[in-house]
């Protein structure tokens, strides 16, 4: 603690517990989130890298799941590194400012990140169901106009709840039982009255969750209508082997964030909503690469074609090196 400031704020830390109080565990899910973190990387890596060297995945389809592998690492690197570093040194502290450094890219991206699926869902819909109109519908400049509006929901629904949030004054406790700032459990901690800024997130997030899951499960339900018409049995299992992948995941990341943000916020702070925030951060973004792109045959083949071009690459600069 440190004296009164000008803007009435005497906390200058918070206190993260973390995700677990035994070193043990600790130790433990270290490896299991590093192994996570280090899937996410690489995934969305492989997706960003190959998208943009292959002359033949530059659809608009791979324009919005370059955007959401890059949508996707940040994302994770807003909370994740912190946390990694928090289970190996024990250190559970985080300063005033990078509390809100944390809060407002986790929200912002986060939010993002539903935004995406639902435009990623609405191109999958155009692309089965009007597969005539897609070139016509989903141009270059249609899909760039998608993107930004993305982003500009994103900034006019998070900014000023975000913001009247950061101006809060907080003279503790300053003890959050979670392993990254989160709002709900920030709007507690204040030492005033929050209960518009409470009521204005609740609406905002009525808003985005359900509003983007409506879309994702309105634009799903068409596909599997279409995919229902396929006369081929082998088209359907093989439409079908995809789309429930993509369905599993929707669900368990909508499912847990409902339940984790849609309530009370006096019911923040269980340990159970770690649990929930570790499933739809950590889990969902964890496979979301290779669900997503990973698994789609043209991606494979053009894995396949890079990593033959680097074997043979390598393999020359060896017989060189031998030669020499």
């Amino acid at each position: 603690m440190s004296d009164v400031s000008m803007n009435h704020t005497t906390v200058v830390e918070f206190v993260l517990l973390g995700l677990a109080d035994s070193r043990q565990w600790e130790i433990t899910l270290f490896v299991f989130l590093g192994i996570a973190y280090l899937l996410i990387l690489l995934g969305n890596i492989s997706v960003i890298s190959i998208t943009l060297t292959n002359n033949l995945l530059q659809t608009p389809m791979y324009y919005f799941l370059r955007n959401f592998a890059l949508l996707e690492i940040t994302f994770t690197s807003t909370f994740l590194p912190s946390t990694l570093y928090s289970l190996l040194t024990e250190r559970k502290t985080i300063s005033l400012p990078g509390c809100f450094l944390q809060m407002l890219l986790f929200y912002c991206l986060g939010t993002c990140t539903l935004f995406y699926m639902a435009v990623m869902s609405l191109d999958r819909y155009v692309a089965i169901c009007h597969p005539l109109h897609y070139p016509a519908v989903m141009n270059s400049r249609f899909c760039l106009q998608l993107i930004l509006g993305c982003w500009a929901l994103t900034f006019l629904l998070m900014l000023p709840p975000t913001i009247m949030t950061v101006q809060l004054p907080f003279c503790g406790p300053n003890v959050m039982n979670h392993f990254y700032c989160d709002a709900s459990l920030l709007l507690q901690l204040s030492c005033t009255d929050t209960a518009f800024i409470e009521e204005l997130m609740f609406i905002i997030l009525i808003l985005i969750l359900p509003g983007t899951l409506i879309v994702t499960a309105v634009s799903y339900g068409c596909i599997i209508v279409t995919i229902l018409l396929i006369p081929s049995s082998a088209g359907r299992r093989k439409a079908f082997s995809t789309c429930s992948a993509h369905l599993m995941v929707v669900m368990v990341f909508y499912s847990t964030c409902i339940y984790r943000y849609i309530r009370p916020a006096q019911r923040g702070g269980q340990d159970s909503d770690k649990v929930l925030s570790l499933f739809f951060s950590v889990l969902t973004q964890s496979v979301n690469p290779y669900i997503y792109s990973l698994r789609n045959r043209q991606v494979k083949q053009a894995l396949k074609e890079k990593i033959l071009k680097f074997s043979v690459f390598f393999s020359l600069k060896d017989n060189e090196r031998k030669c020499t």
